[in-house]
């Protein structure tokens, strides 16, 4: 079975056996991740010790995700077994809580995980003064999706003149990057005056393990999004603020598109059972663990309507179509640039129902359809619209809300009545 150990060093010569189970988290070129962050995060701040090791905990769960492959096609994935060998400050501390740790990320990724800590110390780092300024409100995350993006200008929408808050984004692939400093700048020019923070952190795996092989890349990195939660804690562990999650209710809930449908088409991060398993695993350690999804009980079509409440119509429909929902890869193997969104999948789909449900004009330019036969045909190969539509005429019984998995304090009714107002606005796209 798959297993790897994040190592904080490394002697000049590696052995084979080690680089290939092996993350170097370095300072140096020889480091496993791409990023200018250290492993003791000094960049960001005087991050307490317990959250940097919840981001070492999810960047190896992140990296080693990337490198394990997986069998199966679509959401009909394989389970994998991996198990991973992680230095933190207290390893009793997360030893204490290990299991509990390992089923809160196979929850997220589908898969079953062994974690085991150690102790290893870390390179001294400069640590980064703490802003003099008065202490954010939240920490907002923002990805460059309209979700986030939503979250963020809601976000400042209930700032007073002498308040702030922090927007924290992440990426591995550089595409996102304009994306999310170009909401940023439009979320300042749409709600002037109070003062905002971005903090950008570009954190991933590489390519190339230490001796120069390269590594195996698998594209579907559930785990991502755990990463990008936890950089999230990590800044609001500075301040011990909350932070927000803004994810739309009915995907945060998840629900399958049908029977055959093994696995998520969305990501699990915002599921109500994930935070609340999460945030009370963190708990346990001291791990700052004050999470907030804002939107839980809202669909994505009641979003949009809230940011035409906002900005307007006009505004909103600018300031949305500039966001970017699409989870598909693949386009530039058709010579087609990967900032285009598919239109087929099933984040392209919800967002296209949402701007139709709401009535904001989506200017959006998507791949589907294409004139071009060999791109249609892989549209077509990618394309949920089909179990979208069985979905949509299928419906949501008490039966598939009972599957959901949801905390003991979540009511059925409300998550029932959450999904039948998510499949009138995917209703509303007549597919």
């Amino acid at each position: 079975m798959p297993n790897f150990t994040l190592r904080l060093s490394a002697d000049n010569d590696v052995p084979p056996d080690e680089a290939a189970s092996s993350f170097y988290w370095l300072t140096d070129q020889r480091s496993s991740f791409t990023s200018g962050l250290g492993p003791s995060l000094g960049k960001l701040g005087p991050v307490p010790e317990r959250n940097i090791d919840f981001v070492r905990i999810a960047l190896t769960a992140f990296a080693a995700d990337r490198s394990v492959l997986r069998d199966g096609r679509g959401s009909n994935w394989n389970q994998r077994q991996i198990d991973l060998q992680i230095p933190v400050s207290d390893p009793d501390c997360w030893t204490a809580v290990a299991k509990e740790l390992a089923s809160v990320l196979g929850f997220l990724s589908g898969d079953r995980w062994t974690l085991t800590f150690t102790h290893e110390k870390a390179p001294v780092e400069t640590v980064a003064p703490t802003d003099t300024s008065p202490v954010p409100k939240r920490v907002v995350l923002l990805s460059g999706g309209a979700d986030s993006a939503i979250g963020a200008l809601y976000s400042r929408s209930l700032l007073s003149q002498t308040e702030h808050h922090t927007l924290l984004s992440h990426f591995s692939n550089t595409m996102l990057a304009p994306i999310q400093r170009h909401v940023t700048a439009e979320i300042k020019r749409l709600i002037p005056g109070p003062t905002q923070q971005h903090v950008v952190v570009h954190l991933g795996r590489g390519s190339h393990r230490i001796d120069g092989r390269s590594y195996p890349s698998e594209p579907t990195s559930r785990s991502r999004s755990l990463l990008f939660l936890a950089l999230g804690l990590a800044v609001a562990s500075i301040h011990q603020v909350s932070l927000w999650i803004p994810e739309n209710g009915f995907a945060s809930l998840n629900p399958p598109l049908g029977p055959e449908r093994l696995g998520s088409l969305s990501t699990r991060t915002t599921h109500p059972a994930f935070l609340k398993n999460l945030s009370a695993t963190l708990t346990k350690t001291d791990a700052h663990a004050a999470i907030e999804n804002p939107f839980a009980g809202s669909t994505k079509g009641e979003m949009y309507r809230r940011v035409v409440d906002l900005i307007g119509g006009d505004e909103a429909a600018a300031f949305l179509g500039k966001t970017h929902s699409c989870a598909l890869t693949g386009q530039r193997s058709h010579g087609i640039s990967a900032e285009v969104p598919c239109g087929i999948c099933f984040g392209c789909v919800l967002r296209r129902a949402s701007f139709s449900a709401s009535g904001v004009v989506d200017g959006t330019d998507y791949i589907s359809p294409s004139s071009i036969p060999v791109v249609q045909k892989w549209l077509d190969s990618k394309s949920v619209e089909r179990p979208v539509r069985n979905f949509v005429r299928r419906g949501v019984s008490a039966r598939d809300i009972i599957s959901l998995a949801l905390p003991e304090n979540y009511p059925m009714r409300d998550a029932l009545d959450l999904c039948q107002r998510g499949i009138a606005e995917l209703r509303s796209l007549n597919l």
